[in-house]
């Protein structure tokens, strides 16, 4: 007996709307991509075109091949400025993302007060990192600051003068600023878990710490790892505000590695070398992000979340 073959599935060809809807959306996002490739690619080329040559930020710029890099990769600062980046970098996401996600459920779940703690979310992000910084450097000053005004003791402390009590104000500093934001992507993702598993959990007899261990927090995977990947990138561009709150200090506790491009590009004039850790920087970034990418799963998996 002959075996046929199975029909051929036909091939659904756009139609004219699509194709047009497809034409129209490419348009809208041609201006955002014109912008990123000027403003983010471009200059991305030509610092990494800046990092093989010689200049001091004034005279003409001199070819170098990879001197620049070797005196990079050589300087026994950069591993120091690598260890205290990833330092900031753990401890300020294993600081906020537990609190952003508790903030996060219980502004979800409580609808009183999600409208006035929506607005006072904000006012932490519309302060200057530099103006934080000159704030909270006021207060724990140990001579006029929050401990002597208020006569508490133990608020005079040498807070920025302690490597390990710089790098604390530091990472609370760092939360102070982002759980807010961090706090709002969360509420948002909860409001998006369907009512009826929670109905259908209560029906179980599942209490609420139940429920939030095995219906919310396993709803809010992907969104943990958008959430994460924010922080740890975020982390790495950390300048302006360890600069004003403790310049890198005290020694070099908290010389990040942003911290540490700027000291060797703007108040060394080695444009190279500086560079260079921008380079690094960027890779790092990308390295990270890709990872927690690969945590995340597959892309379109992330759609499922709230279905």
């Amino acid at each position: 007996m002959t075996t046929l073959a199975p029909p051929a599935v036909p091939v659904k060809q756009p139609t004219t709307a699509q194709s047009a809807h497809r034409r129209s959306i490419l348009w809208m996002a041609l201006p955002a991509l014109l912008i990123f490739l000027v403003f983010g690619v471009l200059p991305l080329f030509g610092v990494l075109a800046l990092s093989f040559t010689t200049w001091d930020g004034i005279g003409a710029i001199m070819p170098s091949g990879l001197t620049s890099w070797r005196a990079t990769l050589t300087d026994p600062g950069l591993p120091h400025a690598l260890r205290v980046t990833f330092v900031i970098m753990v401890l300020s996401w294993a600081v906020q993302t537990p609190l952003s996600i508790l903030i996060g459920v219980f502004t979800a779940t409580h609808k009183r007060y999600r409208a006035v703690l929506a607005v006072l979310y904000f006012v932490p992000l519309l302060l200057s990192s530099a103006a934080i910084s000159i704030t909270y450097k006021a207060l724990l000053d140990p001579n006029f600051g929050l401990g002597t005004g208020l006569h508490v003791p133990w608020l005079n402390k040498d807070w920025l003068g302690d490597p390990t009590l710089a790098m604390g104000v530091l990472i609370f500093v760092i939360s102070w600023q982002y759980i807010p934001f961090h706090s709002l992507i969360y509420q948002g993702a909860v409001r998006q878990i369907p009512v009826s598993m929670y109905e259908a959990a209560q029906i179980d007899g599942a209490g609420r710490a139940r429920q939030f261990w095995s219906i919310t927090l396993p709803q809010l995977k992907y969104t943990i790892i958008t959430s994460s990947t924010l922080m740890v990138v975020g982390s790495l561009t950390f300048f302006d505000l360890i600069y004003v709150l403790t310049a890198g200090g005290p020694g070099d506790a908290t010389r990040a590695l942003a911290l540490e491009m700027y000291q060797v590009g703007f108040q060394a004039n080695l444009m190279g070398p500086a560079s260079a850790i921008a380079v690094i920087l960027v890779l790092v970034g990308l390295l990270l992000a890709q990872v927690l990418r690969r945590l995340g799963g597959k892309g379109d998996e992330s759609q499922l979340e709230g279905a």
